[in-house]
């Protein structure tokens, strides 16, 4: 019998998003999990699993192997987005990293993505990144969600091609949907409002360290500056 993938909450999340029959590329796949479970639900037609490093690119051929999907899932080694063709993938996934790498990412492997229709993009932090990366090169945010699991905070963000509509043209409102996330602000879940509940007291660390130090002009303007970010933070998380 063959052994079925287990996800958390997570990567199940990541997995809904994935359309039909899409020929995906999971970016930095761990184990390969996400292209094994979704090839394992009738999701996926092709599979390709990425990785950087030797040790976790054979964790994921083990896994492949484990569930019989040599055929459908190609585990490659590679940086980023070099382990694809041009035009080869309709969906990509990119999870558990940081906002400025799955950007750089991105941006590095811009000439891959001619035939993605999809991005979903799962950063452990900087969120603001990702969103701003996807602004400025035609895509649009058509949605994103937020998972707490084993008390860490998840974002989810998804991108397809188009014109963008969703932000407002104001710069400085803009700029906090860029940090919020224009759906999720104004959902504010409990995920949501405990994220963002944390980042504030980690700025009020912040600020109590600062307010030790000499107050140079150009201390004080930063403080100001966290200070904003701190109070806006509290707002929302309320």
């Amino acid at each position: 019998m063959q052994e079925r993938v287990m996800l958390d909450r997570r990567l199940k999340q990541v997995v809904d998003y994935i359309p039909k029959g899409s020929v995906l590329a999971d970016i930095g796949s761990d184990h390969a999990y996400v292209p094994c479970y979704a090839y394992q639900h009738g999701i996926i037609e092709k599979g390709i699993a990425g990785e950087v490093n030797v040790g976790p690119m054979e964790a994921a051929k083990a896994q492949v192997d484990l569930i019989g999907a040599r055929d459908v899932i190609d585990v490659r080694l590679g940086d980023g987005l070099a382990v694809l063709g041009e035009d080869e993938a309709t969906c990509i996934s990119i999870c558990g990293m940081g906002g400025s790498l799955i950007r750089s990412i991105l941006e590095a492997g811009k000439e891959k993505l001619g035939a993605v229709e999809r991005l979903i993009l799962q950063p452990n932090v900087d969120g603001q990144h990702v969103r701003s990366w996807l602004l400025a090169n035609g895509y649009v945010l058509v949605e994103e969600s937020i998972v707490e699991e084993n008390d860490k905070v998840y974002e989810i963000l998804v991108g397809e091609k188009g014109s963008e509509t969703i932000y407002s043209e104001e710069p400085n409102e803009q700029s906090w949907q860029l940090l919020f996330g224009p759906y999720l602000v104004q959902e504010r879940s409990d995920a949501f409002k405990l994220k963002w509940s944390r980042e504030a007291d980690k700025l009020d660390y912040v600020l109590g360290q600062m307010a030790e130090g000499n107050q140079s002009d150009a201390l004080i303007q930063k403080q100001d500056e966290f200070k904003r970010m701190r109070d806006k933070m509290r707002e929302v998380s309320q």
